[in-house]
Formats: C-alpha cells, structure tokens, sequence
C-alpha cells in the first residue's frame, strides 16, 4: 500500500461522503415547497449548489481513480519483480507441467486480481462502511424506529458474510486450483497447436483441454450456485426495510410526530441504504475471494528457494561422477536405480538404450534440473547438491532436440549464450555450425529477426543455431540430447557435421544418441536398460561382449545398409 493508493483511498471516501449532501439540497428544496413561498432566486442557488456538488465529486473522483491505477500498477509491478526475483531462485525440478500454471497464473491472473482490491476494493468498501454509518446514525436521530430497522438491515450483513466466506475459501480454492489447471492445458496446447492440428487433435477432439475448461466452468457453476441462496435471502431480508419504514413513517406523520419533509426523506433513506448494503455485501465478498490471490502470490513467494552454499563454483576438473543414484519423476516408479559411473575429463561419452530407458534422465541430474532421490553427482571434486542450478548449468552447454529460441535477431539468439561474445565470435560459431551459409541467404542476414521460437527457421536451421550456441558459450561440458532426432536426411547430415566440429573443441562431452554410427568413435559408451547401466566400454569392447549394445548395433546396420 503506497502513498497514492493512500491518498486515493481517503479522495474517494471524501467523495462518497460528499454524495450525502444530495440530500441537504434535497431538504432545503422540500421545506421551500412545503412553505409554499419558492422563489426563483432561491432554485438557483440550488441548482448551484447540487452543480458545484457534482462538479467537486468528479474531480475528486478523477484524481482518486487516475492516482489508485497508478499506485496499484506500481504495486503490481514491484511485485511481479519480486517474483521473477523469487522464481530465479526456486528449484529448476519444480518447473514441471503441473507447476507451469501456478507459476503463470500467479505471476499473471493473481496479481491483476489483487491490483483490482488495491484500486477498487479497498477504497469502495472504506467509503460504503462510512456511508452506512452516517445514513444509520442519522435516522436513529431523525427517526429512531426506522434508525433501528436500518442498523439492523446493515448489521446483517455480518452473518450473512460468515456463511458465504467458508463457501468462498473451499469453492473459491478449488476455482483457483482448476483456473491453474486451465492455463497450463492452454499454454501446452497452444504451444503444441502445430503438432495437434497436424494430427487432426484440434479443436473439439484435444479432450484434456475441454475437460479442464469442463471442470473449470462447473466449479464456477457451483460457486455461484452455492452463494446466490445466501445472498439472495440477505437481499429479500434488507429490502424489507422499505416497507417496514413506509408503516412507521407514515404512521408517525398521521399521529404529527414526523414532519412531511422529514417523512419524505425517510421514505427515501431505506432506499438509499439498502442499495449501499447490496453493494457492500458484494463488495465484501469479491474481496475474500480476490484475497485468494493474496495468498497465492504468498505461496509463490514462500516457495522453496535454491540455498547457495558457495559462494564460487569452480571445480578444479571436468569430470563426472554418478555414486549410488536413484531417481524418480513421481516418487513411485524409479527411473533411474542405484546407477554409478565415471566421466573422465576432455572425453567423449555416449549413452545409448531404449527409449524410456532412462538416458535423457542422466542429462537433466548433470543439468541440475532434477534433483536424485539417493546418491550423488559429482563435477570434479564438488558434489552439484552444493551449488545452485544456475552455478552447474554455467558449466555447461547443452543442444537437444527441443530448441528455444528467442523472437529476436540470429545473432542476438547466439549472443544469449555469452554477452560478450564479438560479431566475429558469432559468424565464426556459426560457420563451424554449418548455419553461416542459410543466415548470409536470410533478408537481412545475421540481424534478422526469426520470430517467436524460431518459427521461420526448418528444425535443422533451429538445430544448427543451437550448435552454434554451445559455440559460443564456450563451457567445458556439452551435453547431446538426441540432437539429430526428427530432421531429414539432409539436415541431419549438416547437423552431424557441425556436432562434429563441436566434438573437436576439447570438451567434456556427453551425448545421447538414437542412431548408433554417430557414436562408434566415443572413448566411452553407456548403455542403459531399466533404469541400470548395463554395460559399458568402447564400441570395439561392447561388440566383443556380444551383450545389449552388440544387437543394437547389428539392428542399426541392418537399417542403415538394408542387409539382412
């Protein structure tokens, strides 16, 4: 809560006070009439006043309004920094697809929301609670029993909110939960919306995205279904005031204890206040539910955080050591089992095995962006558990077969990898990536803009840019996710040759591979099976032992040379 939201809170509170004075105009142009004596100066004076009335209002409305958008822009803006602050520090392992919309929504819909209390609800409800109060306080003044019939409409409000508040923390959470859930189907849909409409699951027939928008909507159903009875009744009860207090003041004008302009305005206060009870309740129970948001932001923000106990990550080598590692995604099936193997510096390792057998798995726990259930990963003499996410993948350089890249230049996408990088450093990267060629063809060459993801590039080109990456980035580990993994003949073969020229740089590297000959030439090769490291050696070493990798090996011949 800034000063101008302050401020602005206290201008349209003023404001809403002001709108009483309606009614001192009113009683003055009643008792003129009653009198029967109205003169035309006296109208004027009025109507100037009712005027300057309004005119006050709307500027202070103006200027309370402009000022709590822009405190509670700031304050949406201080907070999303924080959380993207937050968010640099939380574990990359909890960036999974049923995280993906708690981070977004909260980041995004949460926020807005509670911009929304800080700019309209805070003030709204600071002016209506003062407004009733004065309104009850002056009939118990003017009139007592409508006074008491008032006070009492308006005090209702208290229980009814008691009812509807438990409906709103377990309906408004589930509501929350499934609008989560929603945005990232969505996101995954959209991003996927090329794959989907290729195989005909677009539109209607992608049935997790309708079935979370299905659970969404019934939640919201029921929600509203669960509160209207409440509310609906408190409404029927507060419009009941009307009238009980036409009896009563009409009853006292008949007996000469109200006088006619004071019955007048009695008649049209249960009016005024009931419509300001409504509009209280509701304003009330929009913010508990917005107060959610609040308190998601706070889950976001109390998120576990990476703890840095190094202050410098400098391993004195490059090798890689798995002791005793165990891994599981869910915490039920293990993917990897009691697994351990070495990495030796400025080697070239290569893994191999069935799909689903565990081998991108061994690239994310090097990455960090998982952490193992048992065991350790050890960089040089550094177990990674000491380090941060970030202090790891600063060693590292990684080309997959899913690549980001920015709606931004070529040269801009490879110069994310190092700042620094020269002009120079970038063609030349590009060149040993053998992408040099397709950028010169591009419109504006290296400065042109490649769209979001790179989607006016093939998957070779977007293939070849992230080669030229890890080039520049220049780290001493490269890891090789089934990088040539769905191009065509031709780009796989350009893709080949500048992991090649990569593979010449002197790295540590580790590569993942689903077709064999790219790998024949490692100083190592695991091969993995359920989870386990089955065997390992060099390839002359593997075909020997006539094991798991010495079929694996005929049958990619076979494919290869189409012998039998």
């Amino acid at each position: 809560m800034n000063r101008k939201l302050k401020i602005s809170i206290v201008g349209v509170t003023i404001e809403g006070l002001l709108s009483l004075g309606s009614f001192v105009v009113l009683y003055g142009l009643l008792q003129l009439i009653f009198k029967g004596n109205v003169a035309f100066r006296e109208i004027l004076i009025l109507t100037a006043a009712v005027t300057a009335l309004f005119v006050v209002r709307l500027i202070l409305y103006s200027v309370s309004y402009v000022g709590s958008q822009i405190g509670g822009s700031d304050v949406s803006r201080k907070i999303r920094i924080a959380m993207g602050d937050k968010m640099k520090q939380i574990p990359l392992h909890l960036f999974t697809k049923s995280k993906t919309g708690f981070y977004i929504n909260g980041a995004s819909s949460e926020v807005a929301d509670y911009e929304l209390i800080l700019t309209h609800k805070v003030a709204d409800i600071a002016k209506l609670i003062i407004l009733i109060a004065l309104c009850n306080l002056s009939a118990l003044v003017i009139f007592l029993p409508e006074g008491i019939v008032l006070s009492i409409s308006s005090l209702l409000i208290l229980p009814t909110l008691y009812l509807i508040i438990g409906i709103v923390e377990r309906n408004g959470i589930q509501k929350n939960r499934a609008r989560q859930e929603n945005v990232s189907n969505i996101t995954e849909y959209i991003s996927g919306m090329q794959t989907l409409r290729a195989y005909g699951m677009g539109g209607k027939k992608n049935e997790t995205l309708r079935s979370a928008m299905k659970d969404y909507s019934d939640i919201s159903y029921n929600y509203e279904k669960a509160v209207q009875p409440i509310g609906n009744i408190y409404m029927g009860i507060s419009w009941l005031t009307l009238p009980i207090s036409l009896y009563f003041t009409t009853n006292a004008y008949l007996q000469g204890r109200l006088e006619p302009v004071m019955m007048i305005l009695m008649l049209m206060m249960p009016l005024f206040v009931t419509k300001v009870n409504s509009t209280l309740m509701i304003d009330l129970l929009s913010y508990r539910n917005l107060m959610l948001s609040k308190g998601n932001i706070k889950k976001i923000m109390e998120e576990e955080t990476e703890e840095r106990l190094l202050t410098s990550y400098e391993p004195e080598k490059m090798d890689i050591t798995f002791k005793g590692v165990g891994f599981s995604y869910d915490g039920k099936e293990q993917v990897l089992k009691n697994i351990s193997f070495h990495i030796p510096e400025h080697s070239f390792t290569a893994i191999v095995g069935d799909s689903g057998s565990g081998k991108s798995t061994i690239l994310n726990l090097i990455s960090k962006y998982y952490l193992p259930n048992q065991g350790s990963i050890h960089i040089g003499n550094i177990d990674s558990k000491e380090a941060t996410a970030e202090q790891v993948l600063g060693l590292i350089s990684a080309v997959d077969q899913n690549v980001f890249l920015f709606n931004d230049t070529v040269r801009n996408n490879i110069r994310y990898a190092r700042e620094d990088a020269t002009d120079e450093e970038v063609e030349e990267a590009c060149k040993m990536a053998n992408c040099d060629e397709f950028i010169k063809q591009m419109s504006q060459g290296y400065d042109t803009e490649i769209g979001e993801n790179g989607n006016r590039l093939s998957g070779g080109e977007r293939q070849r840019l992230s080669v030229a990456r890890a080039l520049v980035k220049n780290s001493p580990i490269i890891l090789l996710d089934e990088a040539t993994a769905s191009l065509d003949i031709e780009n796989e073969l350009l893709v080949k040759q500048a992991i090649s020229n990569l593979l010449q740089t002197d790295k540590t590297v580790i590569m993942v591979a689903h077709t064999l000959p790219i790998v024949r030439q490692a100083d190592q090769i695991l091969v993995v099976q359920d989870g386990c490291i089955k065997e390992h050696g060099t390839h002359e070493e593997l075909l020997k032992e006539k094991g798991k990798y010495a079929m694996m090996w005929e049958a990619s011949r076979k494919m290869l040379y189409n012998v039998n």
